[in-house]
């Protein structure tokens, strides 16, 4: 009996991984065009990049920002590990010390660090670009735990999360509508959680909850650029990824609702989507 419940088990899973997922889309946000991260520890740096690009574009700025840029300030931050591992709020956090210049401007760690950004003829520094394109306190970390009161900030318990970034704590659904409705109003949203799951399928760009339980671990960083649902009506995030463009969907990746209530630890996006609710 246990023999024949493996196998029905093992065949229920490559039927799940062979499958050739359709989606509608219903809103898809503008977004720069998907890059690769590599070796690199930056995901959390290209995800929340990616979110303040998407903001801009959908209100008609054309903006692409430089993550080398950020990679070579972590060498000026005497707190920041040496793998330059962080999380979405790292960023927030090295632009508002060390500023941000446009992709254009730095490409590659190996290049000068410039002491100008130029944009639309104007000429910046480092500093005023980067509150040009985010200012301080515009985007806001949001989670859900049982360890700290609803509507209350807590510590975002992460060991990457060495600066001791905080979130605002609300009940998972309230997660969810929040996240779904910044992105119909075309608002970029940075998305940070478990990509360890059996039902996250990057080959195929589909991440579907699994019906083995496991610990929700703090792995990726992704930024949120639509939604779409499958052919049976279930609501899909169109995620936007930092590992190129060799998979079925060129780089995106599709996360039903499910697998966000389940396996999302945060996601930091403008703190005016809360006044819409």
């Amino acid at each position: 009996m246990k023999r024949f419940i493996f196998i029905i088990l093992t065949l229920s899973l490559l039927a799940c991984s062979q499958r050739d997922d359709r989606f509608t889309i219903e809103v898809m946000n503008a977004y720069t065009p998907v890059k690769n991260q590599g070796s690199t520890k930056l995901c959390w740096a290209y995800a929340m990049l990616s979110a303040i690009e998407t903001e801009h574009i959908m209100k008609g700025d054309s903006v692409e920002l430089s993550v080398a840029w950020v990679e070579r300030m972590m060498e000026r931050d005497t707190l920041a590990p040496a793998t330059k591992r962080g999380v979405a709020l790292t960023l927030l956090r090295e632009i508002e010390r060390y500023g941000l210049v446009p992709f254009y401007a730095m490409r590659t760690i190996d290049e000068i660090p410039p002491h100008w950004a130029f944009l639309l003829g104007c000429q910046y520094t480092p500093l005023e670009f980067a509150h040009s394109v985010c200012a301080p306190d515009e985007y806001i970390g949001i989670g859900t735990t049982n360890l700290a009161p609803a509507y209350h900030y807590y510590i975002f318990d992460s060991p990457d999360n060495w600066h001791q970034g905080r979130l605002l704590n609300v009940p998972a659904d309230s997660l969810l509508a929040i996240t779904e409705r910044a992105v119909r109003n075309h608002h970029g949203v940075c998305w940070e959680g478990d990509v360890s799951e059996r039902g996250f399928d990057w080959k195929h760009g589909v991440a579907r909850t699994s019906w083995l339980p496991s610990r929700t671990t703090d792995d990726h960083c992704m930024a949120i650029v639509g939604i779409a649902r499958d052919e049976d009506g279930h609501p899909f995030f169109i995620m936007k990824n930092s590992w190129g463009t060799n998979n079925a969907q060129r780089g995106l990746l599709y996360m039903s609702f499910d697998y966000f209530r389940e396996k999302t630890l945060a996601i930091v996006l403008p703190r005016a989507c809360l006044g819409s609710q």
